[in-house]
């Protein structure tokens, strides 16, 4: 089996990074490399990375936050720098039953003797309330008498999918190899669909249903405009806007992107009934920017210096611990390249 690296993405939640990497080193089967992408937090995560005790474990924190969609771009982008053969991607809100990995693992090994091409493996995800969250969708792609061919391995607890999160996903490296890195510029909400969409399209990632993540969640159900309640995340449901019409403009039909616009517009008349300006404002100034937004794919070896923010290595008390056989200390040439300038 080849060399797993998990990259866990956290801002300003310390508490749940913690939490986050007690699971992960907890796992049956323990990763090759562990590595956390801080997205420039203000409450000590440096500090507690610094102190931590996690043997091999590899902190960079980012110069400036370049919202999830940056995050994960510069998580998949290092693991893949340290030689991955696995990333095992997800939040710093994700905590893995001990097992998980050893799941998804044998899920891969298993698929492989059957001869099924993947994209990708996703655990099974819970609220902490033990309630399905982060549901993906189930493949549409078709067998040879033109069936969906989703039934196929249902019976081994696997089932094909397309669209997901990347809460706890496990992509292989020759995946980002080929189609490269998520969209930075997506900057929040929606670059992990468009990533899965985009990979999975010949062949189909697959939910492992043994593989069980708790995904803790700070408000139930998905990203709503009429029930934000937090005005310091109101202006960020422009991006949420933009790039759903972007996804539907980029891999869908136009009546779906169509149906898409039109959601949009009936969520305005609402806010606008409601008297709600200031979200009436995000959402048409999100509807614009999608109509002509439509960013590049970038390649997995593409310079680090396209996120525009330099990635400091949190070094120090854990730097002269052992790390696991095979995760190499040094950084990739990449990061060594941006020392120099992180002062």
């Amino acid at each position: 089996m080849g060399k797993v690296v998990a990259v866990i993405l956290t801002y300003n939640r310390k508490e749940l990074l913690e939490k986050a990497l007690a699971a992960v080193y907890a796992q049956t089967r323990p990763c090759d490399g562990v590595i956390v992408v801080d997205n420039a937090s203000e409450d000590g995560t440096r500090q507690m990375l610094n102190e931590s005790a996690y043997p091999g474990l590899k902190a960079y924190v980012l110069s400036a936050n370049i919202g999830a969609a940056g995050g994960f771009n510069a998580g998949f982008r290092l693991a893949y720098q340290h030689g991955a053969d696995f990333v095992w991607m997800m939040d710093d809100d994700v905590f893995p039953e001990p097992d998980a990995l050893q799941r998804l693992l044998d899920a891969d090994e298993f698929l492989a003797q059957k001869g099924v091409e993947h994209s990708y493996l996703l655990s099974t995800a819970y609220t902490e309330h033990s309630q399905v969250t982060n549901t993906p969708e189930v493949s549409q792609l078709t067998n040879e008498v033109g069936y969906g061919n989703w039934p196929a391995l249902v019976e081994h607890g696997l089932i094909p999918i397309q669209r997901a999160t990347f809460v706890s996903i496990l992509v292989p490296r020759p995946v980002l190899t080929r189609h490269g890195l998520p969209i930075a510029s997506m900057f929040i909400w929606g670059e992990d669909y468009e990533y899965t969409l985009r990979i999975s399209r010949k062949r189909p990632g697959f939910l492992v249903g043994n593989s069980r993540v708790q995904h803790v969640r700070q408000k139930s159900g998905a990203q709503n405009l009429l029930k934000e309640e937090n005005p310091s995340r109101l202006k960020f449901h422009r991006h949420h806007v933009r790039n759903n019409i972007f996804i539907a403009r980029k891999y869908f039909s136009t009546r779906k992107l169509l149906g898409v616009i039109w959601f949009s517009l009936k969520t305005l008349s609402k806010l606008l009934r409601r008297a709600e300006l200031a979200k009436s404002r995000v959402l048409v100034h999100g509807m614009i920017e999608g109509l002509s937004f439509y960013p590049a794919e970038e390649s997995v070896n593409s310079p680090f210096d396209n996120l525009k923010v330099k990635a400091l290595p949190v070094e120090s008390l854990f730097s002269q611990r052992q790390s696991p056989p095979g995760f190499d200390r040094a950084m990739p040439p990449v990061i060594e390249s941006l020392q120099g300038n992180c002062s």
